[in-house]
């Protein structure tokens, strides 16, 4: 493992080289830049990412954030990937005296914030670099996601293997390597939140159009 900061020049050059590599590669070169300095964050919303890290770097920490509010269906759905991958799963949630309540109802942006990003700090402290599973195909938001950068905020290089990735891609990949779905997909829910703020979604809608609804909030603050 190299101990360096990689400089900006470095992680742009790196970027660009991985616009068309698979993310197993991606993965292997961040597991081997980092070691045990390198985290994955997972929603739970499929196994893709969590199928690729386990094949590729196993002992990878993986954390979920539980903020209090995930569907039963999320928290099932992760115990059975922890259970089939070994996982080297922590659970992260809000800080002591943070309980359910309904701030959700008047002011999403501060339930996402106690629920969500300082416990992503938390789970990031002592981090070098971190895995995500955001991809451009999932909006306008995400549209110009780059593969790896650096996420000033949180000091910490950010890795996102399947950015590049459509649909049909984490679809075919799913298939051929006979991967469970979170139970809501097939009810209509292709991006899970928190069960207060996620609502199935309409054909023709873009895929993250039931997160929120209703709101302009189109993202939590972890990848803004």
């Amino acid at each position: 493992m190299t101990s360096t900061r990689p400089t900006a020049a470095e992680l742009a050059e790196v970027s660009a080289s991985f616009e068309t590599a698979d993310p197993a590669a991606i993965v292997a070169w961040a597991a081997g830049r980092f070691g045990e300095g390198l985290v994955l964050t997972s929603s739970f919303e499929d196994a893709v990412l969590i199928d690729v890290v386990a094949r590729t770097a196993p002992t990878t920490e993986v954390v979920l954030l539980d903020t209090q509010y995930h569907f039963a269906e999320t928290l099932w759905y992760a115990e059975e990937l922890r259970r089939r991958y070994g996982l080297n799963l922590r659970i992260v949630g809000p800080a002591p005296g943070v309980e359910p309540d309904n701030r959700w109802q008047t002011d999403v942006e501060g339930c996402c914030g106690v629920r969500k990003v300082e416990p992503l700090a938390r789970a990031l402290a002592g981090k070098t670099a971190w895995l995500t599973g955001i991809r451009r195909a999932d909006g306008p938001t995400r549209a110009t996601a780059p593969i790896v950068s650096y996420d000033i905020a949180r000091d910490v290089v950010k890795v996102n293997p399947l950015a590049t990735w459509t649909d049909d891609d984490l679809a075919t990949y799913a298939l051929v390597h006979d991967l469970p779905a979170h139970p809501l997909t097939e009810r209509g829910y292709p991006s899970i939140g928190c069960w207060p703020c996620t609502r199935p979604v309409a054909p023709g809608e873009d895929r993250r159009a039931g997160r929120w609804a209703g709101h302009a909030k189109t993202e939590c603050g972890l990848h803004t």
